[in-house]
């Protein structure tokens, strides 16, 4: 540091520094004798030190290096220490890196360039095999390599071009012309770039820093070799090429980047070379683009050297040449792994096409001239992208063109708006993406854009069903460049009726969208509101106008922070749904961050302002902001015990982060009650509830003195008394707990089940802010560790049914009988005090059922053992974890080596001996983190226990098992992964080089003769652990140096005897493939199969490969090239996996080297295989593994030797090469590479071959291949060989078949898509579908369900009137798969293929009068008897709503309406199966709508309106979506309107649009009262009290709801106001007067009794538990949300009609409603806005 960072440091060491250096030569022998040291931080650090001595105090170590005179043993002692580093004598790689780097420096203090270079030519004799002499200046070391892993030649590299200056690395050797730079270091670092290694990265850092190195020093290279550098096709252009070329797809981490760098270089040198030698042709480039074209479009490369090339080449010549970029760069942002590649591209086209429009033109061009060059080429590129109906693609335009695009062009704006259209699908998303881009990026007013009318289509974004366009549309309204821009007025009353419809949205990304904007939104308010009270402050003259508009602003500013804070507080009671409780809180959230003086040392951005305690006046002042208040801490306390853990956690973090440190004296007596309570609960959900709370009094407790603990607790000196107090109840506890379950399990299984004491230990040890020190003293510690190893020894011993089995060194665990038998046996001590005589009782009792359940799930018997266990791991893992990192001194650590070696068998028992995955996946993370920390340690005994766990491990697996485990080995793997995983990614990992040699020499140790099946053998879990380390993300890349030989390994495998060996081989297998290949496509161009890397870059990385499977591969065909009538079903298990792995492959790449060329034959051969799967993987092969080039001569090849009619041949080698054909041809032509003049051979072959799909040719799949063929070259064939074909397949499909023929199907359905693509054909065969045979009729509803039926709108017509007109016959088919696909395919058709918009539906052909009857019977009778399972009856009553929809007005069709509506109540029910919940819903959008439409009865409208509400709260996400399509639908006919497109409006809209709807028609109709109060929950408070008196949990699990995402509170908010409207509507109808007063009648009584029993409830002044009970009720809160919507009713009755005052009297029952209001709000209980409201009033109709 002295050296580094201080002058006056420096000048000290300057004096002394021969002092220094023989302390650093003296410390080097001892720290390089000790293993711990050598390859730990001090190695490391004197290392570094050398380099800063060599570098800062170069003058004085410069003669002691190159005078003879002033050379002594000290500089050379530390030469040969570093190179003894460098050369491997240490495994860390960085501090071997780092000693290349001080050598080098070292030589850099040569004043000479001669003797420099000298120095450097010897150092680079790094590369021998044999000892050799290194020679620098007067200095001379003998160095010894120690093994040949590159890091010695890459220490060398990468030290001499970073540090050595100029004229060092251009000095020469013997050659005059030939310098360090090029002819010593270049061969050296390519061929590092040539190697397969570990450390790949730092190798393409080298050849960066050699082409920077060499562009700095390219004037000097000139003058030394007197030519150019990089002429064309000069050997050393060439072979940078391809290094850069061949490392572009490196799987490595890191080194694709550097190839880019390297290829930015390599073109910037080269433009430096011609312009020097004046060489115009720059044919370099032109090569290098025509090359790049040539790749295909998944290239991420590709991307990445177009833009290198654009300013050489400019963006017109690109374009012209390469016109396929627009098209390509949409694929790319349709991709995941390619759209950053695919935007930058774009970035820089943009970016050059503006530089060359403002450099070359004379004229200067306007803002608008240069967005009109823009639009030219790229305005219908972002539309088609923005509107595009692929969320990707949208999304990532939207994120990535749109703001580059307003950087380049802002101007741009005005053309990309103007051929919008908001009604048109995916216009209004790509609307608000634009404004939002164009204001975050400008910070331009997008309101003043398009007028009046940006307002209303903002409105509609807000409104819309999409989530993703009301998110982009908050985002419009929220983003501001300017934070102190303080929203206006408008722009705060949208957001008031946005927010509120936006609660309970089920998307999670939506969620966390919405706070983002909020905060955006909030800071706004804020900052403009504090820069208002500071203009206050200030006292700056101004006019009267100005100063009251300020205040205006502030006050609206903080009545809306003030509004916002209080929203979320009324969403927060049990009984709401998840998704609404979760937004509230994270609004919450926000409001608190940003509105609020709480400084959070955590963040580095985003603390409030200095000056925000005079904002918070300023609102205190006009009594709001009151954000602490007691009844809001309430409400956050009753959240504590939410069902789902994001709620119980947002919930205790706002309570710690942002209320008063230390809770009330009542509170935390309650909550600490409360919380003892649910620690012993057997329920894991409770009891995490339970640990929860107990961090949470941890930290309140800190100011109150934890006056509620135990005062009999000893508390150590020196330790935090309240955190120590607290950790020593809970160990205390935790032994309880042990000692209950010792003595009788089952009974701590009811009462005292360890889990959730383990858990509040956990939290309170390691997620409390306290030093470990302050918790924990030596003692105790020792007694949690000792605690922990009994528990698990305990639990295990359950396991096993004997404790003394347990407590061996046996490490197998127990079977699955031995578990069972223990648990039955266990039960049956427990329950032997019973009643022994009698009769068997069949039914268990609930408290039996309860203990019965318990014990299963906590010991498997199991939720104890598997809980408890992960808590134990996780909690033992972290607690070392947490205890070495804060011990500062060794010898004062809480964990001695005992400790660790009790802990480290905790870890071994838990892997070894249990069976449970949850478990052991659960100690793995702690596990890991345990082992980490040891291997972290100076402390050499303690790094050798990972290790001896590890070797522990291994000598498990080589050894026989006495009995078979659980699959994949159970924990064994995780054992060795875990250990492996903790090692440093910096050093060479010598536990995980050893892990895999020992494995690998495992597994092909070959089976014993007499090897039994029933036992696990050592080589199968070998295998298994091959696979767990292959998986394991901690080692990332690490194990892909091992592939070669683990892929080889397990395709040997699959040969094995053994169908264990064999499974495990092939998951060994599957898993490296994934691990190999990198990053699988997302798009759907690029294919299922294909990932990222071409064959070249796959055998370059894994060269050993290439020839074991090309071995296979030939050794496979080989075997098919016998005789003819010779058989050849001789099977090879690699084959199969091998094809696969090779059809993976990135397809499209040429091959430069030609050295993959040889897999051709073999690949063409195995189309002969006997193996169906075989053949068709080989065509897939094929495609990947040929180059472009090739893809004609194949073509032409396979299409020569199709055989004739009269030809005798093989029917699996024919249908072989036609599926060969199939896919190259395929692949050609989707990636142009197939012009029409080069394919006329393959035409005339194919054509000439048309006899294979007549009736000659007997092989159906034979016919359907080459029909596929066919299908392909449709474009390019003649019509008279079109008409041919044909005529041949429709006499194919008419012609009736003789037996069963294998294949036929796939040959009709194939047939079928290429008759059906000509509109004649098609019309001709579906008029002769009724006389088809049947299965011929099979094929063709499923072809029309296939989606194909609606691509021709001519022809759809067709079908749906075929499929109409035969429906009475299907549906009397007795075939019920034909009746289910004939409903779909009919659906499809008539829908359009729309799931989401019914408009098409309204124009379909209507049945005949007739048959539609008698068809809808049959649907209905269907449908009522409940036949044919979810599936068809959704389908049906889709159908039956159709043939509804087209009836004409009768008589009859009333009670077949009658029918429909039951059957919709029915069905809409929320136990009702999902898929006819949603078939309700289509069948409002297909009938309802149009029934309402049509002056259909006021009852039945009523009954369509209140299932359409039913449906809008269905728990399906999908279902609502489509009832609020039904409401989309009913508004866009009543409005009138004839836009096309319906606007398709957000659920909470829906909703609110059907009450308004249902009051504005049928608010005198008889029913509407009854449908709206049916949607009030039940107000009877005395039943809820009675049942939340009883307490306690009978099971252990609850039961949901069927409908979790019902809100009745929200619904009572809802209806009130529609309510209070038919009440203000009394006098107008005296139906309605009638029904409104019957109601009063009824419920007045019960109304005014609840209310009574309010008023007693009202808690005391300080908290109760039975309170703190009912806060937590669900059944609670919405009781009293219907009690009060009842009374706020009843009361605007009793203003209205004077026929009911004798029930009550109004005033007394108003004043009673207000006092039980404002109390309950006062303890906690918030009630909807609405409701308040209304009782206090002020609810306006």
């Amino acid at each position: 540091m002295f050296l580094e960072d201080s002058t006056m440091g420096r000048e000290v060491w300057r004096e002394s520094y021969m002092s220094m250096l023989n302390k650093v030569s003296e410390l080097f022998p001892v720290v390089l004798q000790q293993e711990s040291l050598r390859d730990g931080p001090m190695c490391y650090v004197i290392v570094k030190v050398c380099l800063q001595i060599f570098q800062l105090l170069s003058s004085e170590v410069a003669p002691l290096v190159w005078e003879k005179d002033h050379r002594g043993p000290t500089v050379q002692k530390i030469l040969q220490a570093l190179m003894d580093i460098i050369l491997g004598q240490c495994c860390n790689r960085d501090t071997r890196l780092l000693a290349g780097t001080a050598v080098s420096m070292l030589i850099n203090t040569a004043s000479e360039s001669r003797a420099g270079g000298a120095a450097g030519w010897s150092l680079l004799q790094v590369s021998h095999s044999e000892p050799w002499l290194l020679i620098v200046g007067a200095l001379q070391v003998k160095c010894k390599p120690t093994g040949r892993d590159a890091v010695d030649r890459l220490a060398v590299s990468r030290g001499l071009l970073t540090c050595c200056r100029t004229h060092i690395l251009l000095s020469s050797h013997e050659d005059a012309t030939e310098c360090l730079l090029l002819r010593g270091l270049f061969p050296l670092v390519s061929s590092l770039c040539e190697e397969k290694l570990d450390c790949h990265y730092f190798a393409f850092e080298a050849l960066t820093l050699w082409l920077k190195k060499v562009k700095e020093c390219l004037v000097d290279l000139w003058k030394i070799t007197g030519v150019q550098l990089l002429p064309d096709n000069s050997s050393l252009q060439q072979q940078l090429i391809h290094i850069i070329w061949t490392n572009a797809e490196s799987p490595v981490e890191g080194v694709s980047e550097f190839a880019r760098s390297a290829f930015v270089l390599l073109l910037d040198l080269y433009e430096k070379d011609c312009e020097q030698f004046c060489d115009t042709k720059t044919t370099f480039y032109f090569t290098l683009l025509q090359r790049i074209m040539k790749l295909p479009w998944e290239a991420k490369a590709k991307y990445h050297r177009l833009c290198a090339l654009l300013p050489y080449l400019g963006t017109d010549m690109i374009l012209d040449q390469y016109v396929e970029m627009p098209n390509h760069l949409l694929k790319c942002l349709s991709t995941n792994h390619l759209s950053p590649c695919g935007s930058e591209l774009y970035r820089c086209l943009i970016q050059q096409q503006r530089r060359e429009l403002c450099d070359g033109s004379q004229k200067s061009h306007t803002e608008l001239d240069l967005a009109g060059h823009w639009a030219r080429r790229w305005q219908p590129v972002l539309h088609e992208a923005l509107t595009s109906d692929m969320t990707l693609l949208q999304n990532n335009s939207s994120t990535q063109l749109l703001p580059c695009t307003f950087q380049v062009f802002p101007s741009a704006v005005d053309h990309l708006l103007a051929s919008l259209d908001p009604y048109a699908p995916g216009h209004l998303y790509a609307w608000a993406c634009i404004l939002s881009s164009y204001r975050a990026v400008t910070g331009g007013s997008p309101w003043t854009l398009q007028g009046s009318s940006t307002f209303e289509t903002l409105q509609l974004a807000l409104g819309s069903a999409d989530d993703k366009v009301r998110l982009a549309a908050l985002n419009l309204l929220c983003y501001c460049p300017k934070t102190k821009d303080t929203p206006t007025s408008e722009e705060m009353t949208i957001m008031r009726t946005f927010i509120p419809q936006n609660l309970n949205c089920e998307s999670s990304p939506f969620r966390q969208h919405f706070q983002a904007g909020m905060k955006r939104f909030m800071v706004r308010i804020r900052d403009g509101c504090l820069a208002h009270v500071k203009g206050q402050k200030s006292k700056k003259k101004g006019g009267a106008s100005e100063s009251e508009r300020d205040n205006e602003l502030l006050e609206q500013g903080i009545e809306f922070v003030e509004w916002l804070s209080q929203l979320p507080y009324s969403y927060l009671a049990p009984g709401h749904s998840y998704q609404r409780k979760k937004t509230a809180l994270l609004l919450l959230s926000a409001v608190l961050e940003t509105c609020t003086d709480t400084w959070n040392p955590d963040k580095k951005k985003g603390q409030p302002p200095a000056n925000m305690g005079s904002l918070i006046n300023c609102a205190r002042q006009r009594g709001q902001w009151d954000f602490f208040c007691r009844t809001k801490q309430l409400v956050l306390i009753s959240c504590l015990e939410d069902s789902t853990n994001e709620i119980r956690e947002l919930s205790a973090g706002l309570l710690l982060r942002f209320f008063p440190s230390s809770f009330p004296d009542d509170i935390a007596g309650v909550l600490h009650t409360r919380t003892k309570q649910l620690l012993c609960s057997p329920r894991v959900q409770e009891a995490q509830m339970g640990a929860l709370m107990m961090k949470l009094l941890l930290q309140k407790w800190q100011d109150s003195g934890g006056s509620r603990l135990s005062s009999n607790i000893a508390v150590s000196s020196g330790s935090d008394p309240v955190a120590s107090c607290v950790v020593r109840v809970l160990v205390k506890e935790l032994q309880e707990h042990y000692l209950t379950a010792k003595a009788d399990t089952m009974l701590a299984a009811r009462t005292k089940p360890i889990h959730g004491v383990l858990s509040a230990l956990q939290r309170c040890l390691l997620e409390a802010p306290h030093s470990i020190y302050e918790l924990l003293d030596h003692s105790l510690n020792t007694e949690v560790l000792i605690l922990l190893e009994s528990i698990s020894l305990l639990l295990l011993g359950v396991l096993y049914g004997d404790q003394d089995v347990c407590a061996t060194e046996k490490d197998a665990p127990p079977s699955f009988c031995d578990m069972g038998n223990a648990i039955n046996s266990l039960i049956a001590q427990a329950s032997s005090g019973g009643q022994a005589d009698g009769d068997e009782c069949v039914l268990l009792s609930e408290e039996h059922s309860l203990v019965l359940t318990c014990c299963w799930v906590s010991l498997k018997l199991c939720v104890l053992a598997v809980f408890s266990y992960q808590e134990i791991g996780i909690l033992l893992g972290s607690l070392v974890e947490k205890i070495l990192a804060e011990t500062k001194e060794p010898s004062k650590c809480l964990l001695s080596k005992q400790d660790l070696m009790r802990a480290s068998k905790v870890f071994k028992n838990i892997l070894l001996k249990c069976r449970h995955w949850g478990a052991v996946e659960g100690c793995c993370i702690g596990f890991t983190k345990f082992c980490a920390s040891l291997l972290s340690s100076t402390d050499p005994e303690l790094q050798d226990i990972p290790a001896q766990m590890l070797k522990q491990g291994l000598q498990v697996v080589q050894s026989l098992r006495s009995t078979s485990v659980t699959r994949r080995a159970a924990g064994l793997p995780m054992l060795i992964l875990c250990v492996v995983s903790a090692e440093e990614a910096s050093k060479s990992r010598p536990l995980l080089a050893h892990s895999m040699q020992t494995l690998l020499e495992t597994a092909k140790t070959p089976l014993s003769e007499h090897w039994d099946q029933t036992l696990d053998l050592p080589q199968v879990c070998a295998v298994h652990t091959l696979q767990a380390l292959v998986r394991g993300a901690g080692l990332g890349g690490a194990v892909l140096q091992f592939a070669p030989a683990v892929a080889i390994l397990s395709l040997t495998l699959l040969s094995s005897p053994c169908w264990a060996m064999r499974n495990a081989a092939l998951q060994l297998y599957s898993s490296l493939c994934s691990r190999m290949l990198g990053q699988r496509s997302s798009s759907e161009e690029a294919g299922p199969t294909q990932h990222g890397m071409s064959p070249p870059a796959f055998f370059f990385h894994y060269p050993g490969l290439q020839p074991f499977l090309l071995d296979e591969l030939r050794g496979a065909a080989q075997v098919l090239q016998g005789p003819p009538n010779e058989a050849k079903l001789h099977l090879q298990p690699s084959l199969y996996p091998i094809l696969t792995l090779l059809s993976q492959l990135q397809p499209g790449v040429q091959d430069s080297t030609e050295t993959l060329s040889d897999f051709l034959p073999p690949l063409l051969q195995l189309s002969a295989s006997p193996v169906y799967s075989v053949r068709v993987m080989a065509s897939k092969a094929l495609v990947a593994m040929a180059p472009p080039s090739d893809y004609m001569n194949i073509l032409i090849k396979l299409t020569a030797q199709l055989p004739s009619a009269q030809e005798r041949c093989c029917h699996n080698q024919l249908h072989g090469q036609l599926l060969q054909i199939k896919a190259i041809l395929e692949r050609a032509l989707s990636a142009g590479r197939a012009p029409s003049d080069d394919l006329s051979e393959v035409l005339i072959g194919v054509q000439a071959s048309l006899w294979l799909v007549t009736e000659a040719q007997r092989c159906p799949l034979v016919r359907a291949v080459y029909l596929g063929v066919a299908d392909s070259l449709r474009s390019l064939c003649c019509e008279t060989f079109l008409s041919k074909l044909s005529h041949t397949l429709m006499h194919s499909l008419q012609t009736p078949q003789q037996g069963l023929q294998v294949g036929l199907s796939s040959f009709h359905q194939q047939a079928i898509h290429f008759l059906c693509a000509d509109l004649k054909c098609a019309c001709k065969i579906w008029d002769s579908f009724s006389a088809a045979s049947p299965d011929l009729r099979l094929s063709l509803v499923t072809w029309v369900l296939d989606g194909r039926g609606s691509q021709q709108t001519g022809l759809k017509e067709v079908i749906q009137r075929v499929l109409q007109s035969n429906l009475r016959e299907a549906l009397l088919s007795d075939s019920v798969e034909y009746r289910r696909t004939y409903l779909a395919a009919l659906i499809a058709v008539t829908a359009h293929g729309d799931s989401v918009l019914p408009q098409h539906l309204l124009h379909s052909a209507p049945l005949e009068e007739p048959v539609l009857p008698e068809c809808l019977d049959l649907l209905l009778r269907d449908l009522e008897a409940q036949r044919g399972g979810p599936e068809f009856l959704s389908q049906a009553l889709y159908a039956a709503s159709l043939l509804l929809s087209q009836w004409t007005d009768s008589s009859l069709k009333i009670s077949a309406l009658e029918r429909w509506c039951n059957i919709l109540e029915y069905q809409r029910a929320p136990d009702a199966p999902e898929a006819l919940r949603m078939a309700c819903a289509e069948a409002l959008c297909v009938a309802g709508a149009p029934l309402m439409n049509n002056s259909t009865q006021p009852a039945f409208v009523i009954r369509l309106i209140n299932t359409g509400l039913y449906l809008l709260q269905d728990q399906s996400q999908q279902v609502r979506m489509k009832a609020a399509c039904f409401t989309s639908v009913l508004h866009h006919a009543r409005r009138g309107e004839r836009k096309k497109s319906i606007y398709l409006m957000q659920v909470n809209q829906a909703l609110l649009l059907l009450l308004d709807l249902l009051l504005e028609d049928c608010w005198d109709t008889p029913g509407t009262l009854e449908v709206l109060l049916c949607h009030l929950p039940q107000c009877d408070l005395r039943s809820v009290l009675r049942e939340a008196s009883v307490g306690g949990c009978s099971t252990l699990y609850e039961q949901d709801e069927a409908n979790v995402f019902a809100e009745p509170s929200v619904m009572s908010a809802h209806v009130l106001q529609y309510l209070l409207q038919m009440a203000e509507k009394y006098s107008q109808s005296s139906a309605l007067a009638s029904s409104l007063n019957s109601w009063a009648e009824e419920s007045a009584t019960q109304v005014l009794d609840n209310l009574t029993v309010c008023k007693k409830l009202l808690p005391a002044e300080t908290l109760t538990p039975s309170w703190l009970a009912l806060l937590m009720d669900p059944r609670f809160h919405s009781s009293l949300c219907g009690l009060f919507t009842r009374a706020a009713f009843l009361l605007q009755l009793l203003k209205t009609s004077d026929s009911i005052q004798h029930l009550c009297d109004p005033s007394s029952v108003h004043t009673s409603l207000q006092e039980v209001c404002s109390l309950l709000a006062q303890n906690g209980v918030h009630f909807p806005s609405a409701v308040t409201a209304a009782v206090a009033g002020e609810l306006l109709l």
